[in-house]
């Protein structure tokens, strides 16, 4: 055990639980709590909503996949979840900052009514269980890794959601926001200079790139089947799409101080996160030729150890405290943000319709579910040991794609669109989406189920919207001309 690299870890770790107790200070009320007050500039803007993307499946998840199948393999992440910044930033954010609303289930309470905002919500809650149990699944395995096994996995889960949780629980979203910053300062100087040490390793940039040319990762299309372009796109708009009607990229989009700022930052937040989701698939390309076969097997078999025995076995006390620290602000700035979001939802659109309450309730319901959310992902994550991080995220958003999405989109874009066409599209999407599982049918081996809930989410929504107002129409008198004679 490296007992100085320990230290600088717990240093590191207690500096940020430090700056979130202090803007806990600065709540008054759940405004402040869930979108900082509608106050942060572009900067912060776009950085908390990099560091939120940017979480354990992009240090460790996605760079494994890219030496083993390519860009081919990451069309969902990072290119479909970029793409979602950038689509949120296009199409949705000035129309939801204009609405003033406090989360995305009063969107649907607004235009549909409560029975779709609580199933909406619900559905939007769930979809955070695989995503936050990826991060602390990750937060366990580091630091298992930093005491070189002295701590288990599961302990080292305990010890890591602990130390996110506090300072969510005291700080709320503006301690989100400005660790946010701070660590994505880390993660880039940190990944940034690594990147270069790896290459140095690899004996330059030049055979990494050579090496990748080689083994054709940089195909991106499928082969054209009518099976791979389906199972191409469906990877491809389940986190596009699955991950726009979700809390926490509509806290971002609230957080900021104007329309203007919440509509830039997020393009530049998606375009950031794709473009810098290359430095760690590059140095684990480093690491394939600087550990040959070993670091393949590793890809295969373990490809979430990949990146942390290279750091602790080819490179320097230096490296390994950047790596870390790059790492551990990965990590924490995701699960931070994914802990917040479904509480700050459950809060406002479940229990207040049980319960109504008064903002200082509301407030201290918020961090009492966060620790209630906190517990449940951690025994989830628990159970789910030994599932891939990157398959916990990717699995999480197939919900929000067949369920909340469609009704989103059409009611901001589609004025015909009605409560019922919102109840149809949510009982074909889930339903049909349910019918493609391996355990129901074998009908998703040809065809993606999310995919196809997705488009039947689009067809109950246009029926359900059309049909009752077109038997209206034919119900209705018909309006005669009648012509008067000449005497």
């Amino acid at each position: 055990m490296n007992v100085t690299l320990l230290a600088s870890v717990v240093v590191y770790l207690v500096g940020t639980l430090a700056l979130g107790m202090w803007a806990g200070t600065r709540i008054k009320n759940t405004g402040d709590f869930a979108v900082a007050g509608r106050s942060l500039p572009l900067i912060m803007v776009v950085t908390t909503t990099f560091a939120t993307w940017f979480g354990a499946e992009t240090v460790m998840g996605i760079p494994a996949k890219f030496v083993q199948g390519g860009l081919n393999a990451l069309i969902e992440d990072p290119f479909g979840a970029g793409t979602c910044l950038i689509l949120v930033g296009l199409f949705f954010a000035t129309k939801l900052y204009k609405l003033n609303l406090l989360t995305i289930g009063d969107y649907y309470r607004a235009r549909y009514g409560k029975g779709i905002e609580v199933f909406c919500s619900v559905a939007i809650m769930l979809s955070y269980l695989g995503w936050v149990a990826a991060q602390i699944t990750a937060l366990g395995l580091v630091f298992s890794v930093l005491t070189n096994g002295a701590m288990s996995e599961t302990a080292g889960m305990i010890v890591g959601t602990l130390a996110v949780l506090i300072y969510v629980v005291v700080g709320g979203f503006l301690a989100v926001a400005l660790t946010d910053f701070i660590q994505m300062i880390v993660l880039v100087v940190g990944l940034s200079i690594i990147a270069f040490f790896a290459a140095d390793l690899a004996g330059g940039a030049h055979n990494v790139f050579a090496m990748a040319q080689q083994k054709d990762l940089w195909k991106v299309f499928p082969e054209p089947t009518f099976t791979d372009i389906a199972m191409f796109v469906g990877a491809g708009v389940t986190m596009m799409f699955g991950s726009i009607p979700q809390q926490d990229v509509y806290q971002r989009v609230m957080s900021a101080k104007d329309a203007g700022t919440a509509r830039t930052g997020a393009v530049i937040g998606g375009a950031s996160y794709i473009l810098f989701a290359f430095v760690p698939m590059f140095i684990v390309a480093c690491a394939v030729l600087v550990m040959g076969q070993g670091a393949l097997d590793l890809a295969k078999n373990d490809y979430q150890r990949l990146l942390p025995t290279f750091i602790m076995s080819k490179m320097p006390l230096a490296m390994q405290i950047l790596f870390f620290g790059a790492l551990l602000s990965a990590i924490k700035s995701t699960s931070s943000a994914t802990l917040l979001a479904p509480s700050t939802s459950f809060v406002e659109n479940i229990l207040k319709n049980l319960r109504p309450m008064n903002d200082k309730q509301q407030l201290f319901a918020m961090r009492v579910t966060i620790v209630i959310f906190a517990v449940l992902v951690l025994a989830y994550a628990i159970a789910m040991k030994g599932t891939s991080i990157y398959d916990l995220v990717s699995a999480a958003y197939q919900i929000t794609l067949v369920g909340a999405f469609v009704p989103l989109v059409m009611g901001l874009y589609w004025k015909r669109a009605t409560t019922q066409g919102a109840i149809l599209s949510l009982a074909l999407g889930i339903g049909v989406w349910i019918l493609g599982f391996p355990q129901v049918s074998s009908l998703g081996e040809h065809f993606p189920n999310q995919l196809a809930g997705l488009i039947a989410a689009f067809i109950g929504m246009f029926v359900g919207s059309l049909t009752p107002q077109v038997l209206q129409n034919r119900h209705e008198p018909r309006k005669t001309g009648h012509v008067v004679a000449s005497h």
